[in-house]
């Protein structure tokens, strides 16, 4: 397959992705060889189709006409391509989970993860992305909501799980995403596990 039709249709397949989506060359290896899908990803950035983010990571910009600029790429879209550049299982960890389970408006110092991949610090944009191995149930054997539950559970602490809490927890999950809930965090810490009983089977008001 000639140069111009591989850059054509990795472009045609990004152009039909929504705004915001980051994109690794492995994304478009089932259409190139990683070397061509990468030169091709090159030529796409230097014609400003596609950004790029950092070595090998790259975002289909959105540009808002509010700001009258480019949004900036999502931290967290970015830490899950190197997640899937890398094949590693991650989840929001800390003040990141409870950011991205809406129960934290502040903006993360640093954009935490738990991850059963090696440690690692990544940076773009004066944003910081790190890492922290870990090999435990919480994120191996378990649905990503599951695990993202459990990570902010763990970060507000036993005292704080209140009634406002719940509430907004529970708000986010589907009916399926409660069952699934339930049924795999059952061996996790028996007091996180009886908080996700008493999110995943209130009643919605």
């Amino acid at each position: 397959m000639g140069r111009e039709l591989i850059q054509k249709r990795i472009e045609d397949r990004i152009r039909n992705s929504k705004l915001g989506e980051i994109f690794i060359t492995a994304d478009f290896t089932d259409m190139a060889s990683s070397d061509a899908a990468s030169r091709a990803l090159l030529r796409l950035s230097d014609t400003g189709i596609i950004r790029h983010v950092m070595r090998g990571v790259y975002e289909y910009p959105e540009y808002s006409d509010l700001l009258k600029e480019y949004v900036a790429p999502s931290p967290d879209k970015v830490a899950h391509a190197l997640a899937r550049n890398y094949g590693w299982t991650i989840t929001p960890s800390g003040d990141t989970a409870l950011n991205v389970l809406g129960l934290s408006t502040q903006v993360p110092a640093a954009w935490l993860y738990v991850s059963d991949g090696p440690y690692k610090e990544y940076a773009f944009d004066r944003i910081a992305l790190k890492f922290k191995h870990t090999a435990n149930r919480d994120i191996s054997r378990v649905s990503y909501m599951t695990a993202l539950v459990i990570q902010a559970l763990k970060t507000l602490g036993k005292e704080n799980i209140i009634e406002g809490v719940m509430k907004a927890i529970s708000a986010t999950l589907t009916e399926a995403e409660k069952q699934t809930m339930l049924r795999e965090a059952k061996y996790t810490t028996s007091w996180i596990y009886d908080a996700i009983k008493m999110i995943c089977m209130r009643e919605q008001s």
